[in-house]
C-alpha cells in the first residue's frame, strides 16, 4: 500500500506516491542483480587463493573485484578482473594490469607464484 503526499504551493497540488514501510524495508529483489553478477557468484574460481608458504592471499569477490594480501599487509592491491576460460586478467586500480591460468581447478599460476584454493 503507498502513501500519498499532497502539498500545495502556490495554488498548484503536487502528489508523490510514497512507498510503504513494508516497500521500503523489503530486500533486493534477485532482478535488481545483473545477470553477469549472478553468473560470478556461482562461477567456480571465486574464493580465497593462497600461496603454498600462505605469505600472498587473493581474494576473487563475486562482483569482480579481488583483493590481495602480502605478509601482514592486509589489502596490498586491489582492482578488478575477468575470467574467460581458464585465464584470468588483473587490473590493479593503480593501473598495473597482469593476468593467470587456472590450472585444474584448484591452482592459479599467477605473476611467477602458484596459488591454491583455499578450502
Amino acid at each position: 500500500m503507498k502513501a500519498i503526499i499532497t502539498l500545495a504551493v502556490c495554488g498548484l497540488a503536487i502528489v508523490q506516491a510514497q512507498p510503504s514501510a513494508a516497500q521500503v524495508n523489503q530486500p533486493a529483489t534477485e532482478s535488481a542483480v545483473s545477470q553477469e553478477e549472478r553468473n560470478m557468484q556461482q562461477h567456480p574460481y571465486v574464493g580465497m587463493w593462497v600461496t603454498g608458504n600462505g605469505h600472498v592471499r587473493q581474494e576473487l569477490l563475486p562482483n569482480g573485484r579481488y583483493d590481495e594480501a602480502r605478509g601482514s599487509r592486509q589489502s596490498a592491491y586491489q582492482g578488478r578482473y575477468e575470467v574467460n576460460g581458464n585465464h584470468i586478467d588483473y587490473w590493479d586500480d593503480t593501473g598495473f594490469t597482469a593476468d593467470g591460468t587456472f590450472v585444474n581447478d584448484d591452482e592459479l599460476h599467477h605473476g611467477g607464484m602458484i596459488f591454491y584454493r583455499e578450502r
